[in-house]
């Protein structure tokens, strides 16, 4: 046998010193854990069952994880399930989105819409784009937006620089309108020349003065902006209805603070109202106060809980005359956003959008002031399904925020109210911003928004419509307890105009 040589020899000792001094310091730390967990009394788990009753807490944070990957199948996971996020991801690519060998979606749960192909689809050469709406035609500067589908309320602040920047040059692309989200104007949304809708929030970001109150002259040099195109006052929001914006403190940098006007590093927690608005006339009077300090269409925003509220503004606009009327009302589900929420209000409060978006239409409809306002319609509404349901529903609009968050390459981490999204979309550390690049991004915003609109027309085309707005409630049915469809239309059948208002 061939001796081993010294240099060998040495590097098999070092080798065997090496192990030997990780397998010792493996122990150590295995009993420092040891003793700490024992001795320690806020944790029983950790008391009773000492090192090995923390894998329980590693596994546990771990489980999203595994779950989204191995274990839950296609339809299964919530709030977005791997089908829907796939269809983003491979539209925003401009890849191929078909499937094969049927569908895995489960067509029996209650309020699933079906909708109502003709044996007589529309051809090809009948077929026509669908015609704008005008938003405003009291203002000086009425907006006309061609886009079905437009990117919802997501702040500067929530989304990281890169995100709004690929979603402002997306936004142009796809010619479809930016929220700015109640974090101000930061100049990221300015840069690709899209149009903006700027939102109002109840702290009044980038509307107020050093004191923190509402500032007319702030409003005046923002609608001097060419790009800015209407105002939404945000009265409250899917994620938290009855509770204003969060952003965690290590998300407000010194340049989110210096936009919002508050102190860095110090969490931006928005009132739960603005101060101004304590009924539906002063409500009224605070959209007077925007339109005219603008000259361009105001509206608001909420999550629909109790209805009788709308009512009384619809009498209240009447007495006023229609010109007073807001020129949008956008409608958010109540089942969560983007942004950081308290469960109990993201679980368990306000009404969702299947739910509240026919009511708003059918009480606007019987004070006939459904032409006069414009709906937009929000909340999980992703695919052209969805879109193609809100249209029959009678919305004008459809706002995605989330939906535009996949497009940005999202991976539905649920780490959004914290500054460690591992896509770069929602964290402003620059490390895991690097993996973003808006450039390339933006042409992923402009994918998914014609993948939505072609996806919507082959619905409206199969019902025997021309375009996406001619949808109406008798084109779709929703599954009904019994396991039968109805026809939305007789489910919620369009009211009358009450006589004294038509």
């Amino acid at each position: 046998m061939t001796p081993l040589s010294d240099v060998t020899m040495q590097a098999l000792i070092f080798l065997a010193t090496l192990f030997i001094f990780v397998v010792g310091l493996m122990v150590l730390i295995t009993i420092i854990v040891f003793i700490r967990d024992v001795s320690q009394k806020k944790d029983a788990i950790r008391h009773n069952y000492p090192v090995i009753g923390r894998f329980r807490y590693l596994f546990s944070s771990l489980g999203e994880f595994f779950r989204q990957y191995f274990f839950a199948m296609d339809r299964e996971e919530m709030p977005f399930n791997r089908a829907e996020r796939e269809w983003v991801y491979k539209s925003s690519d401009g890849a191929d989105n078909t499937v094969a060998f049927g569908s895995t979606k489960n067509l029996t749960p209650t309020g699933t819409p079906l909708f109502v192909n003709t044996s007589f689809p529309t051809l090809t050469e009948h077929t026509s784009e669908p015609p704008p709406v005008t938003i405003g035609p009291y203002c000086p500067q009425p907006y006309a937006p061609t886009s079905l589908i437009n990117i919802s309320a997501m702040s500067y602040g929530a989304l990281s620089e890169p995100a709004i920047r690929a979603l402002s040059h997306g936004a142009k692309l796809a010619g479809c309108w930016l929220n700015t989200g109640e974090g101000g104007l930061a100049p990221y949304h300015l840069e690709g020349g899209c149009d903006l809708v700027f939102q109002i929030g109840t702290a009044k970001y980038g509307v107020r003065n050093t004191e923190g109150q509402f500032d007319v002259e702030r409003l005046h040099e923002l609608a001097a902006s060419p790009r800015i195109k209407m105002f939404e006052i945000k009265l409250s929001q899917g994620a938290k209805p009855g509770k204003g914006g969060i952003l965690p403190g290590e998300k407000v940098t010194p340049e989110i603070a210096r936009i919002r006007g508050i102190l860095p590093g110090h969490a931006s927690i928005s009132p739960n109202r603005h101060i101004e608005i304590g009924d539906t006339g002063e409500l009224l009077d605070f959209i007077d106060v925007v339109r005219e300090a603008t000259g361009k269409p105001t509206g608001f925003k909420l999550v629909l809980g109790e209805d009788e509220w709308l009512t009384q503004l619809c009498m209240a606009i009447h007495k006023r005359g229609i010109e007073h009327a807001p020129d949008f009302i956008t409608v958010d589900s109540c089942d969560g956003g983007t942004g950081a929420a308290p469960m109990p209000l993201m679980d368990d409060v306000g009404l969702p959008i299947k739910e509240s978006l026919p009511t708003v239409v059918d009480i606007l409809t019987r004070y006939g002031l459904r032409d006069r306002i414009r709906l937009i319609a929000s909340g999980k509404l992703i695919t052209p399904s969805g879109v193609a349901w809100a249209l029959c529903s009678g919305a004008d609009y459809v706002n995605s925020a989330r939906g535009f968050m996949f497009a940005l390459g999202c991976i539905q981490a649920l780490k959004c109210n914290r500054n460690t999204c591992p896509t770069g979309v929602t964290t402003h550390d620059r490390r895991l911003q690097k993996g973003l690049n808006p450039e390339e991004k933006a042409v992923k915003v402009k994918n998914f928004v014609d993948k939505i609109h072609y996806g919507t027309a082959l619905i409206a085309h199969s019902c025997g419509v021309p375009h996406q707005r001619a949808l109406t409630r008798s084109h779709c049915r929703l599954v009904q307890p019994d396991g039968k469809s109805a026809l939305m239309s007789t489910l919620y059948p369009r009211p009358e105009v009450l006589p004294e208002y038509r």
